[in-house]
């Protein structure tokens, strides 16, 4: 008895990895063993990356918090120090956001760990 494949299921996984990897360059997107490989390696940069991601930002908040606190005349390390002795909690995230867009309130929380 012939083997019986089922075409049908497997062109459409088929046509549904190659229609993820669109835009893809040469053979990585229309070449289905490289395409498989590019878009399953494409999923491991991704779960890497969504915790660079969160680095990246807390790097940059922290740069952020050291330039507005210099120009009140404390270090970053000062000033998060002075936060968590006067038992402030406030998230790198926010004050980040404080001191690029509401730098009055940024000064305001300065001061009142001065």
């Amino acid at each position: 008895m012939p083997r019986s494949v089922n075409h049908v299921a497997s062109r459409a996984k088929r046509k549904r990895i190659l229609k993820l990897t669109r835009g893809y360059y040469g053979a990585r997107k229309n070449v289905w063993t490289v395409a498989k490989n590019t878009w399953e390696k494409g999923l491991t940069y991704a779960f890497r990356d969504r915790r660079t991601k969160k680095r990246n930002f807390r790097a940059l908040w922290i740069q952020r918090i050291n330039a507005a606190a210099r120009l009140e005349g404390f270090s970053y390390s000062r000033l998060m120090g002075a936060l968590h002795d006067k038992g402030i909690e406030i998230n790198r995230k926010v004050l980040a956001d404080l001191a690029m867009n509401h730098p009055e309130a940024f000064k305001a929380i300065v001061d009142k760990v001065r």
